[in-house]
């Protein structure tokens, strides 16, 4: 038997006290890659802040109600969300929970694009698959687009505005705690962390979302109204943070971690290196993104693309061309689109 930590140990469905008034409860996500979703309870006065929603699913709302009774509350007590940004696993139960309690519903301004075009019923993942194009991978794009389910009314409605947009540096005053909204745009547009200050003996802390996470890196730009220079966005988002007093980590996916910047530095590190490495592919006469990403290894299994399961190709595709876009935008590498709208590139500016 290992003697080796269990890293998934923190999806458990089990709620876990992680400072004064916060509880972090995992709810369960129909996904292998992901296993959950942190949402944090931060108790005040008369009522419940949820930082993040969960997936709308039976399941999540069992956990999350079991979790609340185990601290003497119920979802009815509930009054408002403050949510990190509009992907399904962060929001839709939010909003859900909303029309059975009246809870408040708070988000992002960045994220009003991708919200209202969703109500206009687009293609699904229609961006994204406009980019493969970009990224040569046209076959696979075809393929994609013929397997994925067009979204249900029922699941439209929980893309619902919010009742309030946030803004960058909005302070929001939760029981003794305040906690500030800092946009960080490059998971999606309208991202955003929230700083919780300390109080008494109690230490900072940032609500991180899917921004910083502890062991994985989070997909850029993946959102209804994806535009070019998500991976600069978040580069540069990633640098703010670095430059602010560090805090304790309560990331969406994965387990607490004591320091933000210790975080930051590593995926800044990591996306040097990726950097790097898709330049010298470049070097060696993979020109579209496509080619690129199929020369490369992904995950930690160092698998290869062809390897990966269809979503997985799109976001490692999609992923080398926003490197590609920065190098571009750097000066390193020319990016030109040919007739064909592939983009290629070539050593030098």
């Amino acid at each position: 038997m290992s003697d080796a930590p269990d890293r998934h140990a923190w999806s458990r469905p089990e709620p876990e006290q992680v400072a004064p008034g916060v509880l972090r409860v995992p709810l369960p996500l129909p996904m292998d890659a992901l296993r959950a979703v942190n949402v944090y309870v931060l108790a005040e006065p008369g009522r419940l802040t949820l930082v993040d929603g969960g997936w709308t699913l039976t399941t999540a709302r069992e956990v999350l109600e079991g979790a609340l009774a185990s601290s003497g509350a119920a979802i009815s007590d509930v009054g408002r969300f403050l949510v990190t940004h509009m992907h399904r696993d962060h929001y839709t139960q939010a909003v859900a929970l909303r029309r059975e309690t009246g809870a408040e519903v708070l988000l992002g301004a960045g994220e009003r694009d991708s919200l209202e075009l969703m109500a206009t019923r687009p293609a699904p993942m229609g961006a994204q698959l406009a980019g493969l194009r970009v990224a040569g991978a046209g076959a696979l794009a075809d393929e994609i687009a013929g397997t994925i389910p067009a979204p249900t009314p029922e699941e439209m409605a929980d893309y619902a505005l919010p009742d309030r947009w946030l803004d960058d540096g909005e302070r929001v005053a939760v029981g003794d705690r305040t906690l500030t909204a800092l946009e960080t745009p490059g998971h999606t547009r309208g991202h955003l962390v929230f700083e919780a200050d300390g109080t008494g003996d109690a230490e900072p802390l940032l609500f991180a979302g899917d921004h910083v996470l502890p062991h994985i890196t989070p997909s850029i730009g993946f959102e209804p109204d994806a535009r070019p220079g998500a991976l600069q966005r978040f580069l540069t988002s990633l640098a703010r943070l670095r430059e602010r007093p560090d805090r304790r980590l309560l990331p969406a996916h994965g387990p607490v971690a004591p320091s933000v910047h210790a975080r930051v530095d590593a995926l800044l590190d990591h996306h040097d290196a990726r950097l790097a490495e898709i330049e010298r592919h470049v070097v060696t006469g993979d020109v579209t993104a496509a080619e690129v990403a199929r020369a490369m290894t992904w995950t930690r299994r160092e698998s290869k693309l062809d390897d990966l399961e269809g979503f997985h190709k799109v976001l490692a595709i999609l992923e080398t061309d926003a490197h590609l876009e920065v190098l571009g935008a750097q000066g390193r590498l020319r990016r030109v689109v040919g007739e064909d709208g592939v983009a290629r590139h070539a050593v030098g500016s």
